[in-house]
């Protein structure tokens, strides 16, 4: 049991440095865990004796990770997402999943090697874009919101894939065998929905008034799910995925989240050292080659379909491109089918070296592919034109020369549109939301659906005659283009944009900002002048108190949500 431990603690040690050493080069700690595994692993110090106990580990990270995917993968989902999301979600996926065949199969691969393979390649890792995009602070944009949908979509999409591959598990390939497996799970997803709706609603009331005892409900209703669906001959992974799923309705999902992240983030590191540990050098050096041909298919190929798609659907160029980059790399889905398939006996160590290898490529390379995704797109606007439609959905029509822009509609726009409404101004609204421009379209207010980072589309509108643009958008990047885009060919002009950190407002002021809102301190300032104003007389607070109610059904109807704040 010491011996046990000495090498955990010097194994976490290790992971710890090579982590270290890999966020200094901004890249994913899911590549140190893997070099890590390979340093620990029996070519190098060979520190991986305890291989059982690693193992074990590595179910309980695999579990907890699809268990917090299930957890955001609620029903209503797909209707969410959209058309875009759905249709380039599905079709990456074919296309992605035909050409990886026939790539492995020119290549000289068996037939079942090459369907593994291709599937792999299909999947992306929502964990590394939503990490990468929401450092950017690119979530809220255009073009973050279609690729977490479509990646969304891509998760849906291999639950049914795990389910067919984990229905192999009772040793037999029949159809038969994977008729009955199906049937099984079915009959018992069935018999949890109606639990589902009536029961677990009660029983998460009870528990959520102890925090201790709903992280030991989560932890207990995600393993026994897992136990249960192995018991009835599909794979934990399945049976993980599936808890998720049917507490994703719950309204503590989040917070059910929040509790499981740190278990995820602790465990899944021993699914990455067995992966790098397991990785056989002596044969996979002849299959270099194979993976380079792979991983430039990823890389270039993914984008390639998802631009592709897009501009098909009316999306520009540039919205195109930036999504087109989100699909360049495999994920932890990859890594978990391909490991399932060498359980299963599928598959051989070495296809899950090979794919190891190309995860690392791939994954290194598109991080650094998004991180300067502004400085690339530049380069290759002129060549993606002919993926782009004459008329397409960010270029509405709209008035000639606009005295007053406003970008960015939800939260403070809104409150900003009545003023210009008042004042009998007329303003070009620019929103990256569908659904907004489609309320502001039938209030007859002039607007466009585009991304504010867009500097082509900045150009069309021509921001720079306008008198006076207000940039709600809380990204620093978007805000200072504007304002060089103005400042460029307007020194006259009255800009105001959104910042979030102090060193940003005083740059956005260096930059030529007349003046920058920062939200977190608007309420105490509002609040203060409250104060001085009513100081102690009650009924002017009832009445401000009856004007603010008013304004937030007004919202609610307008269909604004605070932004969410995540803990952990």
């Amino acid at each position: 049991m010491i011996s046990i431990f000495v090498q955990l603690s010097q194994i976490i040690l290790i992971v710890l440095g090579v982590s270290f050493l890999l966020r200094i080069f901004k890249q994913p700690l899911i590549i140190g865990y893997i070099l890590s595994g390979i340093i620990i692993g029996p070519i190098f110090l060979n520190l991986i004796s305890a291989n059982e106990t690693i193992s074990i580990f590595s179910e309980f990270g695999i579990a907890f990770l699809l268990f917090i995917v299930g957890l955001h993968l609620s029903p209503k989902v797909i209707k969410e997402v959209g058309k875009v999301s759905l249709v380039t979600g599905i079709g990456q996926v074919l296309f992605t999943s035909l050409i990886g065949y026939l790539i492995g199969i020119s290549l000289g691969f068996s037939s079942t090697i090459s369907i593994y393979i291709a599937i792999a390649l299909t999947f992306s890792s929502t964990i590394i874009i939503m990490k990468l995009l929401s450092d950017k602070d690119d979530l809220e944009k255009l073009y973050g919101k279609i690729s977490i949908g479509f990646l969304l979509v891509q998760d849906f999409i291999a639950i049914i894939i795990l389910m067919i591959i984990s229905s192999f598990s009772g040793g037999s390939d029949g159809l038969n065998t994977i008729f009955f497996t199906f049937l099984r799970g079915a009959g018992l997803v069935a018999l949890m929905i109606p639990a589902t709706y009536y029961v677990l609603p009660k029983l998460e009331t009870f528990f959520a008034k102890s925090q201790e005892f709903l992280f030991l409900f989560s932890i207990a209703w995600g393993l026994g799910f897992s136990a249960l669906f192995f018991y009835l001959g599909f794979s934990i992974e399945v049976g993980a995925l599936i808890a998720g799923i049917f507490l994703s309705i719950s309204p503590y999902n989040h917070e059910i989240s929040s509790k499981m992240k740190p278990l995820r983030d602790f465990f899944i590191i021993s699914f990455f050292l067995l992966l790098g540990s397991q990785m056989i050098f002596s044969s996979i050096t002849s299959l270099l080659i194979p993976a380079a041909i792979f991983s430039l298919f990823i890389l270039i190929g993914n984008p390639l379909i998802v631009i592709i798609l897009m501009g098909l659907l009316g999306y520009s160029k540039r919205t195109g491109f930036m999504a087109g980059l989100t699909v360049a790399q495999i994920s932890e889905f990859s890594l978990i089918l391909i490991a399932l398939g060498v359980k299963l006996g599928h598959l051989t160590n070495e296809i899950l070296s090979f794919v190891t290898l190309i995860g690392l490529i791939t994954i290194a390379g598109s991080t650094y592919m998004i991180m300067y995704s502004d400085k690339i797109y530049p380069l290759l606007s002129k060549y993606l034109a002919i993926f782009e439609k004459k008329r397409v959905k960010e270029k509405m029509s709209i008035i000639k020369k606009p005295d007053s822009i406003l970008i960015g509609y939800n939260r403070i726009g809104y409150s900003l549109l009545k003023s210009f409404s008042k004042l009998k101004k007329e303003c070009l609204v620019v929103d990256f939301n569908p659904e907004t421009i489609n309320i502001i379209n039938k209030k007859g207010i002039p607007c466009i659906y585009a991304d504010a980072g867009d500097s082509e589309m900045l150009e069309e509108i021509k921001i720079h005659d306008a008198k006076l643009v207000i940039s709600t958008v809380p990204s620093f990047e978007d805000n200072m283009l504007i304002i060089k885009k103005i400042r460029d060919k307007n020194e006259k002009s009255i800009v105001v944009v959104t910042a979030r950190q102090i060193d940003d407002a005083l740059e956005a002021y260096d930059a030529g900002a007349d003046y920058v809102i920062m939200p977190h301190f608007l309420g105490g300032d509002y609040v203060s002048h409250l104060v001085e104003k009513y100081e102690y007389n009650k009924k002017l607070y009832e009445k401000e108190k009856t004007k603010h109610l008013k304004e937030l059904k007004d919202r609610i109807f307008e269909g604004h949500e605070h932004p969410e704040i995540t803990r952990g």
